[in-house]
């Protein structure tokens, strides 16, 4: 296998965008109804390939990176935009190195710098997040490859790192190009706390509002559930979802997400108790894949954590914050964690790479394999943002993925009606047209599937650009909350 590429980031721009939501959508304890959206398109000079542009896009969202109470939405957004500052500092114009040396030269310092100055893990980390994106999507138009084959060639140059000191030894090289990509990936729709579950008509643009509706449109067979933190109220929230799921989606997969809304392992035991004691909950237990980031990320843990009475695994989300967060979660009792491109592409291939090592370690102990990832999404929207996100899950075999942008969002929002197009006509098997009030492009999803062929071509899971000409600065980003 041929060394990395050396490449020297040249050039950063970065705008925004605003996203109104077409539903509102609450998730813990917060109701998001508009957001703005970041684009970030570097430059990079690739030794011996000369200059190529790289794309990433990403959701600026209030309260999901940060929770706590005493910062407001303008402060979040604030460390999430200083996380990307700081980041580009570091990257830019910096002296030869591989797409994956560039990420962990500056991990350590960037996570120190953004603590310091009182932002989250997860936020702190959003910065290298976005970048890293653009700088493999500028690696793979340079030399003409796809996201897929990239990575497993190890072009990006994964190897030995103190950041990653638990995969010490680990055979990047051989492991790699095991990995299978999917062409399909079932949609895994979310129901949020404020959705309709009654069977009401199609909203105004014609999109389904009504899980109902949801399932006729899309045909969905996997569903994500939002708890908010009361368990009499979330036994109630999940039973009525359970019983639509059963008349409309037989034979339905679900998950259930707390959104770090349960404080402590004795709040959890109690939501653990009414599920086990409910009537009828119990007959669904089979169609449960796992629990989400249940308990605070603060909490996450602790050795008390009762994971031996959960009906189902335990999954890091929000607690995964640092690169060792799962190294270390697993130890206590986090058997799962998510996959999401804003949380970092380097971390989602990190730890798919633990779950296989404790599988091994498990199977050559005569025990069962316990580590699993899964693909949750953070209102990703069409565009570069999806497409990425959808790539990174194909790679790592995450058979369905959370898919809430399109519902709660739909179709491209505020992009110009030509960089729509451009999408549409690029990546036709994953956009179609889309309402009953008109052609724009939507995400399309058929009995319960997304298709992805295109996101094969040369480049990051993108043969359209979005128009930097169409942005706006990003000072403009807290009127878009």
């Amino acid at each position: 296998m041929s060394a990395a590429p050396q490449l020297v980031v040249r050039a950063i721009d970065a705008g925004v965008r605003p996203v109104r939501l077409r539903l509102p959508f609450r998730f813990g304890s917060v109701t998001l109804q508009a957001c703005p959206q970041l684009f970030v398109r570097v430059t990079a000079d690739v030794a011996g390939h000369g200059m190529a542009s790289g794309f990433a896009a990403e959701m600026l969202v209030p309260k999901w990176f940060d929770k706590r109470a005493g910062l407001s939405h303008i402060d979040n957004l604030q460390h999430l935009l200083d996380s990307l500052q700081r980041a580009s500092s570091a990257y830019l114009g910096d002296t030869p190195a591989s797409a994956f040396d560039l990420f962990q030269r500056h991990y350590a310092a960037l996570m120190a710098a953004a603590e310091a100055a009182g932002a989250t893990a997860l936020s702190a980390a959003y910065g290298q997040a976005v970048l890293d994106r653009t700088v493999l999507d500028a690696l793979c138009r340079a030399l003409g490859v796809s996201f897929f084959d990239a990575l497993k060639g190890n072009q990006v140059g994964l190897r030995d790192s103190r950041c990653i000191a638990d995969l010490q030894g680990f055979d990047w090289n051989a492991w790699l190009p095991t990995l299978q990509p999917l062409r399909t990936i079932a949609a895994r729709h979310t129901v949020g706390l404020l959705d309709a579950l009654d069977a009401v008509a199609n909203d105004a643009d014609g999109l389904p509002v009504s899980l109902p509706a949801v399932i006729r449109r899309y045909g969905h067979r996997f569903f994500k559930i939002k708890l908010g933190g009361d368990v009499p109220a979330d036994i109630r929230r999940l039973e009525a979802v359970l019983e639509v799921l059963q008349r409309q989606a037989p034979g339905f997969r679900c998950t259930v997400d707390g959104n770090e809304q349960y404080a402590d392992g004795a709040a959890l035991e109690a939501l653990f108790d009414a599920m086990r004691a409910h009537p009828t909950l119990p007959r669904h237990a089979g169609a449960l894949l796992y629990i989400e980031q249940p308990l605070a990320r603060e909490a996450s843990l602790d050795a008390a954590l009762p994971w031996r009475a959960s009906p189902a695994p335990l999954l890091m989300d929000e607690a995964d914050g640092t690169l060792d967060a799962f190294a270390r979660g697993f130890g206590a009792g986090w058997h799962g964690v998510s996959s999401k491109a804003c949380k970092g592409l380097y971390k989602s291939i990190v730890n798919r790479a633990r779950c296989q090592r404790f599988n091994d370690a498990a199977q050559r102990e005569g025990q069962a394999a316990r580590a699993f990832m899964s693909a949750e999404d953070l209102t990703c929207q069409a565009g570069i943002s999806v497409q990425q996100d959808l790539a990174l899950s194909s790679l790592l075999g995450l058979t369905h993925s959370e898919r809430n942008g399109h519902h709660y969002a739909g179709g491209f929002g505020s992009a110009p009606p030509a960089e729509q197009r451009a999408f549409a006509a690029a990546h036709a098997d994953l956009y179609g047209g889309g309402t009953a009030h008109g052609d724009a492009p939507v995400l399309r999803i058929e009995h319960g599937d997304l298709h992805i062929d295109s996101l094969f071509a040369a480049g990051f899971a993108h043969a359209a650009d979005p128009d930097f000409d169409a942005m706006r600065p990003l000072a403009d980003a807290p009127s878009m909350l």
